[in-house]
């Protein structure tokens, strides 16, 4: 046990957090140990060794499935083939950003051209200028025809980078808390406890039963449980009623922290388009969707969803 190094430490060391460390191992990338009477995981030097290759490939936005195929196999061919094509894709990105640049230069010019003194020109360079693309809808575009069709043929191909938003409401429902915890107890005695209690619990979404939320810098976990069970069947942890609500949910392929930040910042930016706001009232969640083995050989990862609570406007 000496040698072996503790999640925390390795969490602060490489700015890795535990539900990153145990999504990595559930998917097969590294392994921890553990002992009997010691409910943290811990870590060797192989698999430090492990992660700092996952770090690095992680760092380049390569894909979780991506490397398991390199550690899958021996040798250099698999990574040096999946870090041509993401050279690829960047230049493919490059080349439409430039493309895209070159129509929204042209839009610029057509719009010098027109005539302030006329009350249509005027009503034209408005809808144009509110927004690039919606102004070729809205107005009378009498440009270049085949440039419109490029312009949205680029932006689609770029938006696809774009995670698809869908609303959803969850029901009320009981549901046993962790409470507050930091992210170093985030698999520690409460997952022991949940997992010898797995008949309590039911699902709250797809196959899920939990949550997990954040709130103010700490983590709680959020399993929804049967009618039938009580207080005291949930000793020392709390029986709560969750609110539900609606929520703009999205998915994290990779399901790691970094691949999770980005979908949380894309699911702002989609909110700013909308009559929606953030409601910071209700925890922001995420749950595994933890599939059957034909699923889960079939996806090649565990499909991490993300919940960002949302109300309207008018009801602040």
């Amino acid at each position: 046990m000496n040698n072996l190094v503790k999640i925390r430490e390795i969490s602060v060391r490489y700015n890795v957090s535990a539900r990153t460390l145990r999504y990595y191992e559930d998917m097969g990338l590294i392994e921890s140990k553990r002992s009997g009477e010691y409910a943290y995981r811990l870590y060797d030097e192989a698999a430090i060794k492990r992660l700092e290759q996952i770090l690095i490939l992680r760092r380049l936005n390569i894909s979780i499935k991506d490397i398991k195929r390199i550690f899958g196999t021996k040798g250099s061919e698999v990574v040096l083939n999946v870090l041509e094509k993401k050279v690829e894709n960047i230049d493919e990105e490059v080349s439409l950003l430039h493309e895209l640049k070159t129509i929204i230069l042209e839009f610029i010019e057509q719009i010098k051209k027109l005539d302030f003194e006329k009350e249509t020109d005027i009503k034209l360079l408005y809808e144009k200028a509110k927004d690039i693309e919606t102004q070729i809808t809205r107005a009378d575009y009498k440009g270049n025809p085949a440039i419109a069709e490029r312009f949205f043929a680029v932006t689609e191909k770029l938006n696809d980078k774009v995670p698809d938003i869908t609303i959803v409401r969850i029901p009320k429902f009981r549901a046993v808390t962790s409470g507050a915890m930091s992210y170093d107890d985030i698999f520690g005695k409460f997952q022991l406890w949940q997992e010898s209690h797995d008949d309590f619990f039911l699902p709250i979404i797809f196959d899920a039963p939990d949550f997990l939320c954040e709130n103010n810098g700490s983590l709680e976990w959020i399993w929804r449980i049967k009618d039938e069970i009580t207080e005291a069947d949930v000793t020392p942890y709390e029986i709560i009623e969750h609110p539900g609500g609606l929520y703009a949910a999205t998915v994290s392929i990779d399901g790691d922290d970094e691949s999770g930040d980005k979908v949380m910042q894309k699911i702002k930016k989609w909110i700013e388009k909308t009559n929606f706001v953030i409601d910071g009232s209700r925890a922001t969640s995420v749950h595994m969707i933890y599939a059957d083995d034909e699923i889960r050989k079939g996806l090649g990862y565990h499909q991490l969803n993300f919940y960002a609570p949302i109300k309207l406007k008018d009801d602040i």
